[in-house]
């Protein structure tokens, strides 16, 4: 978010159930009228038609759920952002929460810009749509991580193209849950050009596994050698305290 007299607030929530369907931009809809309902002092753009100065992070795919999802929020006075989850969380469709918020400090780079790595839990399915063995998983993981390159097959404005997608895989991770459903867990990289959980499995599977259900469990920031959760790498005391130390 570039600089301004306003006070940036960066804000974490979750999207589960059935919300996971709405759109990205009705999403951003509940949470301008969230704000309008608990009379935030929102910064306003300049212009014919004005509005809140509000950034989301990387978008997420209608249908995938999330713990980890972040926006930026510009006020033009400053508000006690302990208090912001709870009276918010109230006031957003069910099943988006608000579970944490901080002032942001001066100049903090855009969460799009500065977002570099993603994490997944995804529950496979196979052709016939039933969840699928841990031994099949395990066998796939195996397979995608002896393999110099993984192609997928893309369309981008009406054209396709191939591209290797094991650059941006930092780790895939077969884990059995409370449940005892097998599920993957990966990490991928965002930058220079990001992958989907759906494009790892047609890479690993050759097409035959498919998602069943994703979840967003975490965003890092990778700066100066450190994994940053995205909450408190910009914010205005972990700031003014590394430049105190």
């Amino acid at each position: 978010m570039r600089a301004s007299d306003g006070f940036p607030v960066r804000l974490r929530f979750a999207k589960r159930g059935k919300v996971r369907f709405v759109s990205h931009r009705d999403v951003a809809r509940a949470f301008e009228r969230a704000f309008r309902i608990e009379q935030l002092p929102l910064a306003f753009t300049q212009g014919f038609a004005p509005r809140p100065k509000v950034s989301f992070g990387l978008a997420l795919s209608v249908g995938h759920e999330s713990v980890a999802e972040y926006l930026d929020v510009e006020l033009h006075e400053p508000v006690a952002t302990t208090d912001l989850p709870g009276p918010l969380s109230d006031a957003l469709p069910e099943g988006i929460d608000v579970t944490g918020a901080v002032p942001l400090a001066e100049r903090a780079p855009a969460l799009q810009e500065s977002v570099t790595l993603v994490e997944y839990r995804v529950t496979v399915a196979g052709a016939d749509d039933r969840v699928v063995g841990a031994d099949v998983l395990q066998a796939a993981v195996d397979r995608a991580l002896a393999s110099p390159a993984l192609l997928v097959t893309r369309t981008r404005k009406g054209r396709e193209s191939t591209d290797d997608v094991r650059p941006a895989i930092r780790t895939i991770e077969l884990r059995r849950h409370p449940e005892g459903t097998p599920a993957l867990e990966l990490t991928v990289s965002t930058q220079s050009r990001g992958v989907r959980p759906r494009e790892v499995l047609d890479a690993v599977s050759d097409g035959v596994l498919t998602e069943q259900r994703v979840l967003r469990t975490a965003q890092w920031i990778e700066r100066d050698g450190a994994r940053l959760e995205p909450l408190e790498a910009d914010a205005l005391a972990h700031t003014l305290e590394v430049r105190a130390s």
